[in-house]
């Protein structure tokens, strides 16, 4: 690796946001972060906002910088979204990540991330206000309506994280492509820590990063490896993302709950390029 690839992934590495779910043993989990790293907490259908605001409540309070991702369609009403971003303006948090959320119906007046996004407004919005992006495509939306969500959305955030993805053209390209269409929003690119490969294929599939024959062909070195035992390390494609030049603001790394073995693989990866 020549010394201008070098000192690019050593950029990307530097400053990991690291997702984590609201499960029990997450508390003893995060131990092994670095201080004061960047967590988010997803939004939990089963578990509820609660689980994820009492998580990130707890984070905070443990020095970390706490992003939980409020699910739109998980909303009852304005009275609990006011009632949540008090208590997560109480607690320290600054940065919340707005997501549609995956219900069948949605429980109060916010059917999708935008409808929560131009609420948060009239209530008063944390400092740092994040969305999601898709390069691989949405399983229930149209890249049309994926690329017009977003243009819009850019008015009232601050970044976009991209779903979980394997090819680093692909995120390089939806960069360009965001550029062209004048979406000027930093990119955070979402990789998979370092997972139990056959899980790691399994949510893959389940969230819609591609139906399982199509994502065989697209990302066939990628699909060979997770079909293999043992556990799945983003070394190739977080190379990628750095040699492909793509004007990204840092990563997002899906631990899946496997924090420790994530947490030593970017120590080990930092120590490799600098």
């Amino acid at each position: 690796m020549d010394g201008a690839r070098r000192s690019a992934l050593a950029a990307l590495l530097e400053h990991p946001r690291y997702e984590v779910a609201p499960t029990a043993g997450v508390p003893d989990g995060v131990g092994h972060l670095p201080a004061g790293a960047t967590v988010a907490v997803t939004a939990s259908p089963r578990r509820g906002v609660a689980a994820t605001v009492e998580l990130a409540e707890e984070l905070a309070a443990r020095g970390f910088a706490a992003v939980p991702h409020l699910a739109a369609r998980g909303l009852r009403d304005r009275a609990e979204l006011a009632e949540l971003l008090g208590r997560l303006t109480a607690a320290g948090v600054r940065d919340v990540f707005v997501v549609g959320g995956d219900a069948r119906e949605p429980a109060g007046p916010y059917a999708d991330g935008l409808a929560l996004l131009r609420a948060m407004e009239d209530l008063g919005r944390p400092p740092r206000v994040g969305v999601p992006s898709y390069p691989d495509g949405h399983h229930h939306i149209t890249d049309d309506v994926l690329w017009a969500d977003l243009r819009v959305k850019q008015f009232h955030a601050d970044y976009t994280v991209t779903q979980l993805c394997f090819d680093a053209d692909l995120v390089g390209g939806f960069v360009a492509e965001a550029r062209r269409r004048g979406i000027d929003l930093p990119v955070v690119a979402g990789v998979p820590g370092v997972v139990d490969a056959a899980r790691l294929l399994r949510v893959s599939v389940r969230i819609g990063v591609a139906d399982a024959a199509r994502f065989a062909r697209s990302h066939r070195s990628t699909a060979a490896s997770l079909l293999r035992p043992g556990r799945h390390t983003p070394d190739r494609l977080v190379r990628g993302l750095a040699a492909g030049g793509s004007d990204l603001a840092g990563l997002h790394v899906f631990t899946f709950n496997q924090i420790e073995p994530t947490v030593r693989w970017l120590a080990e990866a930092r120590r490799a390029a600098a």
